[in-house]
């Protein structure tokens, strides 16, 4: 199986990536209708398709300002593709991205059985006295 990189994804990849959030403990239950209109307000999307079938296999998204800032979210890779660097390769098309080089910071977050995998690009932890806040809906 080939797989190309796709940087805006068509109506039926959209589905893809729905049904890929409702496998997800942290992202199911995202309705369809939500995902669509989410997608419309990314600055980038980074995925990954079967270059036959165009079925979405692994995607990632980055909210951003372009100059100091960006958030990338929803590192996903389908179940049966993982462990074959689609990860390490959305990551390293959305750190090398060409709207995105001159950005200062990045950020994530994730579980942490995951911080292994995002210090090889130079993800902290250590953040002095910052902390991660929320307000919930």
């Amino acid at each position: 199986m080939t797989l190309e990189t796709i940087e805006q994804l068509t109506d039926d990849q959209v589905k893809d990536l729905h049904r890929l959030y409702q496998a997800e403990w942290w992202t199911k239950g995202r309705k369809l209708a939500d995902v669509e209109r989410m997608l419309q307000h990314c600055d980038v999307i980074v995925a990954y398709c079967d270059s036959e079938s165009k079925q979405l296999v692994a995607f990632a998204r980055v909210l951003t300002d372009y100059v100091y800032k960006a958030l990338i979210f929803d590192v996903i890779v389908e179940d049966t593709y993982r462990n074959k660097g689609l990860g390490r390769g959305l990551m390293e098309a959305i750190l090398n991205h060409p709207s995105l080089k001159s950005v200062q910071h990045f950020e994530l977050y994730g579980l942490p059985e995951m911080i292994p995998f995002y210090q090889k690009w130079s993800f902290t932890t250590e953040l002095g006295e910052l902390r991660f806040m929320r307000r919930s809906k």
